[in-house]
């Protein structure tokens, strides 16, 4: 395959976000008003397809996980590729750079990726604006919001209500993000007696706008099912499972590599096997098929999105598969779930 070839000879000799963002900029090409048509033609997926969650009508149940686009730039490149939603952030309140470089590292013997970004995105406010320009073009925009990281923990709540209310009016969801490794204190906010009143405050600034909370997966299972009741029971609309995991656990890539690199989340294949039983806990715990149950995780052919459909899961996201499978990953996908 051609891409194969080119991510062996040329991006994986390169600086893994500086390849993040030139691709992030030919995806925009993509999207521009001469070729998206062009494009939509070629990897548009099959009408059967189409899914109905959360008040909205996905073209397909596979979309893009938070992480890939944070700023709100690429939707539209991304929407023509065949993806059925994005969800872009994280976004936080206050815009920020995120961590120090180099905070991306591929672990390509897993076909996974381990980060520390720290919600590198430029605001709330930008991000809506964007949105806003988009609303036209018929793509379905998810806003993954999570804490500044000036924001002391005990001020969290607030700091969620401000890009609650920067996105809600634009936004076709939103997702609470406090499940992130890379901002201190973030993984905290996961338990259940703190996070009631922050889901609580964020559903009140939200207005109709649906509403729900991304989780880890490294959670015991006892807590992700009290999340589940939890989100149920303040009237949610859903629950993403899951994040990226800070453990090292099984991994082909050489222990001492992965020590350089230091710490982050793991994504892709290395979550794979808990994503799958979070999302069945989750499950479990929301049986309700009106309860929207995104899974996202370790997800790279349509097989494993067939999996996770079969599991419970209402939608499902990718993100890391991208970087190893290329732009026609989706059309790959999706062809797939229609045979």
């Amino acid at each position: 395959m051609l891409y194969d070839l080119v991510f062996r000879s040329v991006f994986r000799r390169m600086d893994p976000e500086l390849a993040h963002h030139l691709g992030m900029t030919a995806i925009r090409v993509l999207g521009s008003r001469p070729i998206a048509p062009v494009v939509r033609r070629f990897a548009a997926p099959d009408p059967r397809l189409e899914t109905t969650a959360l008040g909205r009508t996905f073209p397909t149940p596979f979309g893009v996980a938070a992480g890939f686009d944070k700023n709100a730039v690429g939707v539209r490149g991304v929407d023509a590729l065949g993806f059925g939603h994005v969800e872009i952030g994280t976004v936080t309140a206050i815009p920020q750079p995120g961590n120090e470089r180099p905070r991306l590292f591929r672990l390509v013997a897993d076909r996974g990726l381990l980060n520390r970004m720290g919600f590198n995105n430029e605001g709330a406010r930008a991000a809506a604006r964007r949105i806003a320009r988009l609303r036209r073009r018929g793509a379905v925009v998810g806003a993954n919001i999570g804490k500044s990281r000036v924001v002391a923990v005990e001020d969290a709540t607030a700091d969620y209500v401000r890009s609650a209310r920067a996105l809600a009016p634009v936004a076709d969801y939103l997702a609470v993000n406090v499940s992130s490794p890379n901002t201190p204190g973030l993984r905290g906010l996961q338990a259940v007696e703190t996070l009631r009143p922050l889901l609580e405050a964020v559903r009140d600034a939200s207005g109709g706008t649906p509403l729900l909370v991304k989780i880890a997966p490294d959670l015991p299972d006892d807590e992700v099912a009290a999340i589940a009741h939890l989100a149920v029971d303040l009237g949610l609309d859903g629950l993403i499972a899951t994040n990226t995991t800070i453990s090292r656990d099984g991994l082909a890539t050489p222990q001492g590599e992965v020590e350089r690199m230091g710490a982050g989340g793991v994504s892709g294949p290395p979550v794979k096997a808990r994503s799958l039983e979070v999302l069945r806990l989750v499950r479990e715990a929301a049986p309700d098929p009106s309860f929207c149950v995104i899974s996202v995780g370790g997800v790279e052919t349509g097989a494993d999105v067939r999996e996770r459909l079969d599991a419970g899961a209402t939608l499902v996201q990718g993100y890391t598969g991208f970087i190893y499978r290329g732009p026609l990953w989706a059309r790959e996908i999706n062809r797939a779930l229609a045979a």
